[in-house]
């Protein structure tokens, strides 16, 4: 196994745990993110600790029960239960624990919008914040500058999604902000948008138009494009007068245009049929 094999095995356990926990009608899957948010924040600053949890020489057991002593009182049992079975898998890095503990708490706080039926919500509200931020330089400018307080931050976000947008959708969006864990706002949110997708099993198209598509124009191009990927897919609109044939269809890093026309007149055609 290579190390960082290690890392995505350990991963797709704690995943695992994860979903087992939130299965349970007895834990609260948004109190479980901010839970588990706390503790990303903790490791991520105690540098010596996470290595510490993280040392390959150690025992698993070892470092589990560290991690419960450390925990204990702070978080629930079930938070402090799903930490512990992370620190006792073998991780290639001790960033590797954090990035995992940071990708579970996003885990929970979209469970719990699945939950509650607004994941659909979620993933619209994702990508509209995005587009807003990649058209407003000024607005990119307050939410990433570096000697900005995260206080400050979190209240400009507060001001912009109060009210107006799902309760996850800002908690995801706040955390990323403050904590951004030295990556670019943009594809924060595209890590975000993706996992998102992963609650129901979907892929992401970014869909750019030059008008603004009706319904059963959404559903024969998601249908299509479904066909076409193998799987269901979540189709993200954007309106742009400038797109070259009216649309433009982007899928992880495939863009169909140009060389791969024939796949977007199949999807036209299916959209005009």
């Amino acid at each position: 196994m290579t190390a960082h094999g290690a890392s995505r095995e350990a991963t797709a356990a704690a995943r695992e745990r994860l979903d087992a926990l939130t299965d349970s009608t007895s834990v609260d899957a948004a109190t479980l993110a901010g839970e588990l948010a706390s503790v990303t924040a903790l490791f991520d600053r105690e540098v010596s600790l996470r290595r510490v949890l993280t040392d390959p020489a150690q025992p698993g057991e070892a470092k589990a029960e560290l991690a419960g002593r450390i925990l204990g009182g702070q978080v629930s049992g079930p938070a402090a239960d799903l930490v512990a079975g992370t620190v006792r898998s073998r991780w290639s890095s001790s960033r590797h624990l954090v990035d995992a503990l940071e990708e579970l708490a996003n885990i929970a706080d979209l469970t719990a919008a699945q939950k509650s039926g607004a994941l659909d919500d979620v993933e619209d509200e994702l990508f509209r914040f995005g587009r807003i931020v990649s058209s407003n330089p000024d607005l990119r400018a307050a939410l990433t500058d570096r000697a900005a307080t995260g206080t400050a931050k979190s209240e400009l976000l507060r001001s912009l999604l109060g009210g107006r947008a799902n309760p996850v959708t800002e908690r995801l969006v706040t955390r990323l902000v403050t904590a951004p864990r030295g990556r670019s706002l943009e594809a924060g949110l595209e890590a975000l948008s993706k996992l998102a997708a992963e609650r129901r099993d979907r892929m992401v198209a970014v869909v750019a138009s030059a008008v603004p598509l009706s319904d059963t124009q959404k559903q024969r191009l998601g249908a299509a494009l479904a066909k076409l990927y193998g799987r269901p897919m979540h189709l993200n609109l954007d309106v742009d007068p400038e797109v070259v044939g009216g649309i433009r269809v982007q899928v992880g890093d495939e863009v169909i245009n140009g060389s791969l026309a024939d796949r977007l007149d199949d999807a036209a055609r299916r959209m005009a049929g």
